[in-house]
């Protein structure tokens, strides 16, 4: 089945009439008449199969499946707000006033909502954003190439002054039909012989013994798994990937299990796409670093980036 988006200017326009609670205001400061904002909101009802507005000579208000829409429709546009933001700051200019670098995973997860954030603090700062892995990251901080980066790697080069900003965990997740998923799904009371009952965490020797879907080298993915996973019983990758897409493609499709960031993986976690695996023994938890040069005192809006990362993980201090 072909599925038809709803047009988010006509959601913006819905969220006007629940605001001002009339057409008329809300088409004007939509910029448009209130004759094709009537139309525009009776094509959204049409792709949408619901009625939105219950019109009359005294004017036109939500009706209750409309006002439903409302509340869904804020939390679209503020996503679809969040990507824009963040395509800004990806086409930002090389002279932008804070240069900014951030590993994949701090990318795709955390980064938009502290650019928008930053917008809002500081509306006419223009950021530039380069996404590339932590150890690219910590190379651009170290040459100057950057004002400031976001790093998932434990270990942080001496050349660099390192702020943790959040926390994260990585996990091991694997298909649904994969041996393992029974250990991350506890059934009181179950016993099965001959199999572990579910629920039961995997052994660190079990995990290192079996070949891995892993990110490339270089990811902070990677180097934080490489630390966990030593030693000549550690079995080699069977597959290396350049992004956490990828991986959660080829762990889905039943290639192996594989380690990535809670982060990456919440959605997938949700809907039952992907089984976390409990593991024993070993201390997953990995913070995540903002980094700049070394005997350099991080100011202007490199400065307020990172305190606005810090402050949404725990309202930490300015560093």
């Amino acid at each position: 089945m072909t599925v038809r988006w709803p047009d988010l200017a006509s959601l913006e326009l819905l969220l006007l009439v629940a605001e001002q609670g009339s057409l008329g205001k809300a088409a004007k400061l939509h910029g448009i008449t209130q004759a094709s904002a009537s139309r525009r909101l009776d094509t959204l009802e049409r792709e949408l199969g619901v009625p939105l507005l219950h019109r009359s000579t005294t004017g036109s208000r939500l009706s209750p499946q409309g006002q439903v829409v409302v509340d869904w429709a804020r939390a679209t546009l503020a996503a679809a707000n969040d990507l824009l933001t963040g395509v800004r700051a990806l086409c930002g200019r090389t002279d932008a006033r804070v240069r900014v670098a951030a590993s994949m995973t701090v990318a795709e997860y955390l980064m938009p909502g502290w650019l928008v954030t930053l917008r809002r603090v500081l509306p006419d700062v223009e950021v530039g954003l380069r996404v590339v892995n932590s150890g690219e990251v910590c190379r651009m901080a170290t040459d100057g190439e950057i004002d400031a980066g976001f790093i998932e790697s434990p270990v942080v080069p001496r050349e660099l002054t390192s702020w943790p900003v959040a926390e994260d965990r990585l996990v091991v997740v694997v298909a649904p039909g994969h041996a393992w998923a029974r250990r991350g799904k506890p059934l009181r009371g179950e016993s099965l012989d001959g199999e572990p009952p579910r629920g039961e965490p995997l052994s660190r020797a079990d995990l290192a013994a079996t070949p891995l879907v892993v990110r490339e080298p270089g990811s902070g993915t990677r180097y934080a798994l490489d630390r966990l996973l030593t030693g000549p019983d550690v079995a080699p990758p069977i597959l290396e990937l350049s992004s956490n897409a990828a991986v959660k493609v080829a762990v889905e499709t039943g290639v192996a299990p594989a380690v990535l960031s809670h982060l990456a993986v919440a959605a997938e976690l949700r809907d039952g796409r992907l089984i976390e695996v409990p593991v024993a023994g070993l201390d997953l938890r990995r913070p995540l670093f903002a980094v700049w040069r070394a005997r350099t005192r991080l100011t202007g809006p490199a400065a307020e980036l990172v305190r606005l990362a810090r402050t949404a993980a725990h309202g930490a201090p300015r560093p």
